[in-house]
């Protein structure tokens, strides 16, 4: 009964994407090796229902269907359906080339005797091809092959799971039910959309104008679009309000709004919830703490099946890249759904060959529509100069150009070189005023240049966040009470802070980041006269790499462009950053590397994980005790290695370079569990600037992060 119950309920999942018979199929097979004599035995002795993880399922039962789809279906089909069935319980296989334990050493093992599985379970129907409109060039076709296998993965553990999770814990499949549909949270966020934009003000106008242009371009086929609307103009709400009405108007499940960063994140699900409701949205990222009164909530983060996820980057893209079984349940809920990438432009130049192949797989074959959405449109497109781009893209705003006018609040002028003697005499020249620069050390020294000024902050990530927060609640309120104001931070200030300063200083890096930073200048438009942003230069160059080379490229554009935030600059900008790049878009060669693997279908499902890697700077965690809630979690950590307890943590940590760990030695840090290290030396963090990197420690050590 439960290897039909999975068939069929994989199939469900697969409908979405033609593939049912493949799903059906896998199904049907991935226990029979729970027919053998001792497997059987091991169930009487002790069952342990709550465990799906193989080393605690008694003898190996999945490599048995595994063997049975490449015996009884033609080579490549039975190849694809192997990796599902072998990897149902330990996740997704490399093919084990070299006799290395992988999928190769799981088809030629011997096994268990399984033949008490009756025939009809054998009996497989035929199978089609798969239902894959492939890409002409030889690259892609890996990926979307090996992307294929990852979707029918998915819907096979999904079912497994549910069907075992019907059978022993009925409370939690009744908690699944959906309470809320698409068209309620619709009806909500147009709702909320139509009441805050009642005041007439050439603002509301302007906003009013997206929204409707929005709601307009939600009847057109599913497929690419972009959204590409200034910092101010509502492009948060609006989007959300396109995805769902197209989402409606072309029968698709769910929602995804993806973000860059978690400090964004948690501003805008929190929106969400306040209109839709909090069944109808899930918050999904490492920083999030569920509760014990969100156990619903906990269950639909298994598998996404709820109408509007909220998410990050890291967590979107690395699991559609990545092999266990618990990140995996969720991607065929991927499909059929609309997804909106937030501030597309923070998309990782070394990834964005294979961020762009999962976008473009997602709307070829999997039904989804992708909208990117923006203040600085990257150049994303297709063209003679980036032939890997994306075809087909439709703009939703009907005039960006007039649009971005309408919503100016600032002007961009760029410095002769100056010393970091003259920024720091005109920031305290000027009664509110940020200034951003590009490593934690350039900014301690602009803020110890000006200690003794009244109303200085200073922001970065040498700061805990709780510390942070605490930091711009206060810079929040000095700006509204119209108080002396002055702020020297990283670029962590640029994303998700809703600050609004009169005056923005930046040091010289990417327009984007530039643009960034000019959203927290007149943010509100309540200058007479436009907000002043000026971008210097100092002898403190940006960091060798990427970050120096789009500088470079920025300072190129600065010399043609006199707005250096038109659309036409931001476009030259981004168009000749990735053509300059091309070679470096994917940085570890993971679409060749799939492309290579296609000829015998040896996909290198578990290596892949390690090569797709979001965040690569080893950077290590000290937990700051911060405060009396600080303390009260480091007590518990220590008594017990519970991740609830560390992800409560995250909020006191601080990521550091091994070398300064190594420097800090046990008279500043205590090891625990040799992940984290405790600072046990108070005086090595203070409460304007976080952890101490004047110690003797901390000299000469460059960081080059924010």
């Amino acid at each position: 009964m439960h290897l039909k119950n999975v068939a069929q309920k994989a199939a469900e999942f697969a409908a979405s994407f033609g593939a049912e018979d493949w799903a059906y199929v896998a199904g049907l097979v991935h226990d029979i090796g729970k027919y053998s004599i001792e497997f059987q035995e091991m169930l009487l002795r002790a069952a342990n229902e709550e465990t799906n993880d193989e080393q605690h399922r008694g003898p190996d039962h999945s490599s048995a269907g595994a063997q049975e789809v490449l015996r009884r279906l033609p080579e490549g089909i039975g190849r694809l359906l192997a990796y599902c069935v072998a990897g149902h319980h330990s996740g997704l296989l490399d093919p084990g080339l070299n006799n290395d334990e992988g999928l190769k050493r799981r088809l030629t093992k011997i096994l268990k005797d399984y033949s008490a599985c009756p025939s009809d379970i054998l009996e497989l129907p035929n199978i089609t091809p798969p239902p894959i409109s492939f890409n002409k060039d030889k690259i892609n076709i890996g990926f979307q092959m090996q992307f294929f296998v990852r979707m029918l993965f998915s819907c096979l553990v999904d079912a497994d799971f549910l069907d075992t999770e019907a059978f022993v814990n009925k409370e939690k499949t009744i908690l699944r039910k959906k309470a809320i549909g698409l068209s309620d949270v619709c009806y909500k966020v147009v709702t909320e959309v139509n009441r805050i934009s009642r005041n007439d003000t050439p603002v509301n106008r302007a906003r009013r104008a997206v929204f409707e242009r929005c709601m307009d371009a939600a009847q057109g086929k599913p497929g690419f679009f972009s959204l590409t609307v200034p910092t101010g103009g509502g492009k948060t709400l609006s989007s959300l309000a396109f995805a769902l009405e197209h989402a409606l108007k072309w029968n698709m499940q769910r929602v995804i709004y993806v973000i860059p960063y978690t400090s964004i994140i948690e501003q805008n699900a929190g929106v969400f919830r306040k209109i839709c409701g909090d069944g109808a949205v899930l918050e999904h990222h490492c920083n999030f703490e569920f509760t014990q009164d969100s156990y619903k909530a906990q269950l639909v983060a298994e598998n996404w099946d709820v109408p509007l996820i909220v998410t990050t980057n890291v967590q979107f893209f690395e699991t559609l890249f990545h092999n266990r079984v618990s990140k995996c349940r969720k991607i065929h809920n991927i499909a059929d759904s609309v997804i909106i990438f937030d501030e597309v432009q923070m998309l990782p130049v070394e990834l964005l060959k294979p961020c762009m192949a999962v976008m473009k797989e997602l709307v070829h074959n999997y039904h989804a529509t992708v909208v990117l959405c923006t203040a600085t449109q990257p150049a994303l497109a297709y063209s003679n100069e980036f032939t890997y781009g994306i075809k087909g893209i439709r703009e939703i705003a009907t005039d960006p150009k007039g649009l971005y006018q309408t919503l100016r609040r600032v002007k961009v002028d760029k410095l002769p070189p100056v010393t970091d003697e003259d920024i720091a005499r005109r920031i305290s020249e000027c009664q509110q005023v940020l200034c951003v620069v590009n490593t934690r050390k350039h900014a301690r020294q602009l803020y110890e240049a000006i200690s003794n000024k009244e109303g200085l902050y200073h922001l970065s990530a040498l700061m805990c966040p709780a510390h942070r927060s605490e930091i711009i609640t206060k810079i929040r309120t000095d700006l509204r009470d119209g108080k002396v104001c002055r702020v020297i931070s990283t670029q962590l200030i640029e994303a998700g802070v809703d600050i609004d300063f009169p005056v923005v200083y930046r040091a010289q890096t990417g327009i984007d980041s530039i643009a960034q930073s000019a959203g927290r200048c007149n943010r509100e438009g309540k200058l007479s006269d436009m907000g002043n942003v000026y971008v210097f230069q100092t002898e403190k160059l940006p960091p060798p790499g990427f970050l120096r080379q789009s500088a470079e490229t920025a300072e190129g554009i600065m010399r043609r462009h006199e707005d250096i935030l038109s659309l036409e600059a931001i476009h030259e900008y981004f168009r000749e950053l990735y053509w300059r790049n091309e070679d470096k878009l994917d940085k570890k060669k993971i679409l060749e590397r799939l492309a290579e693997s296609l000829k015998s279908y040896d996909f290198p499902f578990k290596t892949i994980v390690e090569e797709f890697r979001w965040i690569e700077n080893g950077m290590q965690t000290i937990v700051i005790p911060y405060n009396k809630d600080a303390r009260e979690f480091i007590v518990k950590l220590k008594a017990s290695d519970s991740r609830i307890i560390a992800r409560k943590l995250q909020r006191y940590t601080v990521q550091v370079y091994p070398e300064i760990i190594a420097k800090l030695g046990r008279t500043a840090l205590e090891p625990l569990y040799d992940r984290y290290y405790i600072l046990i030396n108070d005086h090595l963090y203070k409460k304007d600037i976080g952890l101490d990197w004047d110690n003797p420690y901390f000299r000469d050590i460059e960081g080059n992060f924010a």
